[in-house]
């Protein structure tokens, strides 16, 4: 009779191992398919791009290469995508960078389609990329927060050129440095909002330059449709990639 209430409580806690076991796999089946679930690149506009005869677009494992036909002027942006943005969302709206002033363009596939989860360095996107002689790291939203992390890293290698921030803000302290940095932002972003940009300024280096793009959201920096909790743009999408071209085209002169 003794043993009786030890193996009531041994069962017990057995049950409730079990029940803590199965909330856990159905939070990161949940997990897993919240970050599987993407925003799809709108074809139309990615056709832009493919169908420039001044870029070429190719496809590695962990990467889509966009690069000039002729012409290249030696810069590379790695570009990292916001949370759960497909990679070819991009496509358009960096088309510029590499028509109209030769750039190379590496837009990463990020781990579970999540930035914070790659752990990958950066000369895992640039090696084997012909053509560059200095690269820059950028990304938009969650991208961009990633790209400071990189930037802030004083093993990054390649060392980076310099940072562009496109919807997006660092939580990583680049103030004491002095890399270029470029951040765009849009005066419709409903999510990495002008105040919150302005909050975190202080971050970036003092010769930090900001282009605000009038009527631009968070998801005029991609073509991947409307993003909740988002502004209403009112800039086009040809407006906003000439105002993205137009500050690269400044910031790497």
């Amino acid at each position: 009779m003794t043993d009786e209430p030890r193996i009531g409580a041994g069962r017990r806690t057995v049950r409730i191992l079990i029940a803590v076991l199965a909330v856990l796999v159905l939070l990161v089946v949940v997990f897993l398919v919240w970050a599987s679930t993407v925003f799809q690149g709108e074809r139309e506009a990615s056709l832009v791009a493919w169908e420039d005869p001044a870029i070429s677009i190719k496809e590695t494992g962990n990467s889509w290469v966009m690069s000039p036909t002729e012409d290249a002027s030696g810069d590379g942006l790695v570009f990292i995508p916001g949370a759960r943005v497909t990679p070819s969302a991009y496509f358009a709206k960096l088309s510029g960078l590499v028509a109209e002033t030769g750039a190379t363009v590496v837009i990463t596939k990020p781990t579970l389609n999540l930035a914070f989860f790659d752990t990958r360095p950066l000369s895992a996107f640039t090696d084997g990329v012909e053509g560059v002689d200095d690269w820059y790291v950028g990304g938009h939203s969650l991208g961009g927060v990633k790209a400071c992390m990189l930037a802030a890293d004083p093993g990054t290698d390649p060392e980076p050129a310099g940072l562009v921030l496109f919807g997006s803000y660092c939580a990583s302290d680049l103030s004491g440095g002095d890399l270029p940095v470029l951040s765009l932002s849009g005066s419709e972003d409903g999510l990495s909002t002008p105040t919150k940009i302005e909050g975190a300024a202080h971050l970036l280096p003092a010769s930090a330059e900001f282009v605000e793009i009038e009527g631009a959201s968070h998801a005029s920096f991609g073509d991947y449709g409307p993003q909740p909790g988002d502004g209403t743009a009112t800039a086009t999408d040809d407006e906003v990639r000439e105002a993205i071209t137009a500050a690269w085209a400044e910031f790497t002169e």
